[in-house]
């Protein structure tokens, strides 16, 4: 115990050294406290917590930024921890924000999106985290210059915000090679790197209605370009995306997307329908070849595939794929091709309802808007209902559920079908 001690305290060290070779003043961050004591203290505060005490010293705001904070959780080998990132609605309209789990009643806002006059109502978009940046990339949009006006149109805008600095702000990143909503997307093992794939300009408000594509592209934020890669086996559209890291052939990283809808059919020749797709396509990263795997449940078992969460290691490597079928979660079984079911949520869900499905700290997070009774200030202490946000929350360890309410600074309920969800690690 004593070496496992001395050495943590020579890794905060050696940490604390590096950044105040750099600027961080010799003073101590806890008067009476050893910094690398103070140092843990400060790790292991809440996110909410942690963005105000910034302004407390140059010493502090220095080692709570996402530059330094990060890499010195890792070297002190705590454990993971993740944020969730909301976007209710078009977040050129309406800011997203972010929650901490461990203090699920204070959310954080970002700025939004840029606004055009032109554009409007973007939905379908992807957000996704890599390291300390937040990327929000295509969508399906409308142009007040398109004609006719009516019809939506994909997007091939690219942003990027940087959580490490003071003022959050978001750059304007190349455009994509080719406009889409709507498509798989994962950032890749190397970091730095997004791959894209699939996509079309379906809209919301026109469920029906939409174009699909079947390329793939990838961002080197080294080069700040995007590259084609292979195009899919056919268009593929409404699709989730992951990388499994070592799951082909030689032990090859691969992309896999599941999911989607590839086609189009009626209904007694006049309602249109969608031809969703039981199967996964899989695009090596090192050959740069995509093979197709065979149907992942059975005719009748299931209409499509629903909202997928990933788990990961402490290494990033995901170990596990769960899906969110109605009121059941299925873990996907890489062997058989087969989703087996996990679990069952703890509060049932209606099926009028749409849910929202993350992963974060190990756990899955089941999400849906609901109104609870809160009790009104005031001399008759009149029982009102409030909009909330209800997090069922499973652990896959454990096999074990709880529950937790928040209240987000929103004024409509989130809808889950055009909302976006993804994580954020700092």
């Amino acid at each position: 115990m004593a070496s496992s001690s001395s050495t943590g305290t020579g890794r905060v060290a050696g940490t604390l050294a590096l950044r105040s070779g750099s600027a961080v003043p010799a003073a101590s961050l806890i008067p009476g406290l050893p910094d690398d004591v103070a140092a843990v203290i400060l790790c292991l505060l809440t996110f909410p917590d942690q963005s105000r005490l910034r302004a407390t010293s140059r010493a502090w705001r220095l080692l709570l930024s996402a530059a330094s904070l990060l890499p010195l959780r890792r070297s002190l080998r705590l454990p993971r921890r993740h944020l969730l990132c909301l976007f209710p609605t078009d977040p050129s309209l309406a800011s997203p924000i972010l929650l901490d789990p461990a203090a699920p009643t204070a959310w954080w806002p970002l700025p939004p999106l840029p606004c055009s006059p032109q554009l409007y109502g973007l939905a379908n978009f992807a957000a996704l985290s890599v390291g300390r940046h937040l990327y929000v990339l295509g969508g399906s949009c409308f142009d007040a210059r398109s004609y006719p006006l009516g019809h939506p149109s994909p997007s091939a805008a690219a942003y990027r915000l940087d959580l490490a600095h003071s003022r959050h702000y978001w750059e304007r990143l190349p455009d994509m090679q080719i406009p889409r909503g709507s498509f798989a997307c994962a950032p890749a093992p190397s970091g730095g790197v997004v791959i894209v794939a699939g996509g079309g300009s379906r809209h919301p408000t026109f469920p029906s209605n939409g174009s699909r594509t079947d390329s793939t592209e990838w961002y080197d934020a080294t080069a700040r370009t995007w590259r084609g890669a292979a195009s899919m086996p056919r268009h593929r559209a409404g699709c989730v995306g992951f990388v499994a890291h070592g799951a082909g052939d030689g032990c090859e990283d691969e992309f896999w997307v599941m999911g989607g809808y590839d086609g189009y059919t009626t209904l007694g020749g006049v309602v249109p329908t969608d031809v969703y797709c039981r199967n996964a396509v899989v695009l090596g990263l090192w050959s740069g070849k995509w093979r197709e795997i065979g149907d992942m449940w059975e005719e009748g078992e299931r209409k499509r595939l629903g909202p997928v969460a990933t788990l990961s290691a402490d290494d990033g490597r995901i170990t596990e794929v769960f899906m969110l079928d109605g009121n059941d979660i299925f873990r996907y079984a890489f062997a058989s091709n087969r989703w087996l079911r996990e679990a069952t949520t703890r509060r049932r869900i209606p099926n009028t309802e749409s849910c929202g499905f993350v992963s974060m700290n190990g756990e899955l997070y089941v999400l849906r808007s609901a109104k609870v009774p809160v009790e009104a200030l005031g001399p008759w202490r009149q029982l009102k209902k409030k909009l909330a946000l209800e997090f069922q929350v499973y652990n896959p360890g454990t096999k074990k559920w709880r529950v937790l309410t928040t209240h987000p600074p929103v004024d409509a309920p989130v809808d889950f079908r055009t909302a976006a969800l993804c994580t954020v690690e700092l």
